[in-house]
């Protein structure tokens, strides 16, 4: 028992005298750290007005204000930790160590994240734009350094991987998904005519692209009907909501005109046989 007291004794004496001698190396460490983040803080929010000032992407500059501010924290950690007497090279060889360990444990993670740098960077899309990629479309809600979110006009939510997306192909039609629709009408119809009402239908539609105008013309020549080819970029956040507008003014306009959409017909000839 009085040994153990001497311990406890002792421990106490060692852990009094360290806070005698380093007490006010504690606080101005601890002073240092508060100060430093509401620096770094201050800095990054400073960064990331700039960089809206100078119209970069909102996600480049959100990385760009989150580098500088990681920046700023890291070197004040430096500092505080030599203020209490605790030298960083030890640490620095050990990070080192333990990141060449996890680099080969967390390939995949770390190709995320290579390849979000890469998109961040070279800014193949940004968010707003519309993007086919893996057989996926959607609009870019998001873009992280392990993934990008991508949401359609029903608000699901689709998470890519980065390293899923570097070194594919990619279709980007920015903000605006392409409808593509066909018509049929009789041959005894005028088709310049039924083109004509067509695209006045469509300019009654609120939401179709009026920068890229819609394409209106005949497609083919079918078996019962010529067939009138429609093509018009439509918002992707209300894609299907202005194509089924779209599709029920044609209607209506195409009725009104008394063009008329026959529908498949077949001859049957049946030959008997020869008394």
């Amino acid at each position: 028992m009085e040994e153990e007291l001497q311990q406890a004794q002792a421990v106490y004496k060692l852990i009094t005298e360290f806070f005698i001698n380093y007490s006010f190396q504690i606080l101005g460490a601890i002073i240092i750290l508060v100060l430093g983040f509401l620096v770094a803080r201050k800095v990054s929010d400073i960064v990331f007005k700039i960089c809206e000032r100078k119209e970069l992407d909102i996600t480049l500059s959100l990385f760009i204000a989150s580098t500088s501010k990681i920046f700023i924290i890291a070197m004040v950690a430096i500092i505080a930790l030599g203020k209490v007497g605790i030298s960083v090279t030890p640490f620095v060889a050990a990070i080192g160590a333990l990141s060449l360990g996890a680099g080969l444990a967390m390939q995949g993670l770390l190709s995320n994240y290579g390849a979000g740098l890469n998109i961040i960077l070279a800014r193949p899309f940004v968010v707003g734009d519309t993007i086919r990629i893996q057989g996926v479309i959607g609009q870019v809600k998001e873009v992280h350094l392990a993934y990008t979110l991508l949401t359609d006009e029903d608000d699901v939510e689709i998470t890519i991987p980065n390293k899923h997306i570097v070194g594919e192909i990619i279709s980007n039609s920015h903000a605006d998904t392409l409808a593509e629709e066909s018509v049929g009408i009789s041959y005894d119809c005028d088709p310049m005519q039924a083109i004509k009402v067509i695209t006045d239908a469509l300019d009654n539609i609120e939401n179709i692209s009026r920068e890229r105008k819609p394409l209106v013309g005949i497609e083919d020549f079918g078996d019962s009907s010529i067939n009138i080819g429609i093509r018009f970029w439509a918002p992707t956040n209300c894609y299907f909501e202005t194509r089924y507008k779209a599709n029920a003014e044609i209607h209506s306009a195409l009725a009104a005109a008394n063009i008329s959409m026959p529908f498949p017909q077949r001859e049957i000839r049946i030959l008997g046989d020869k008394a």
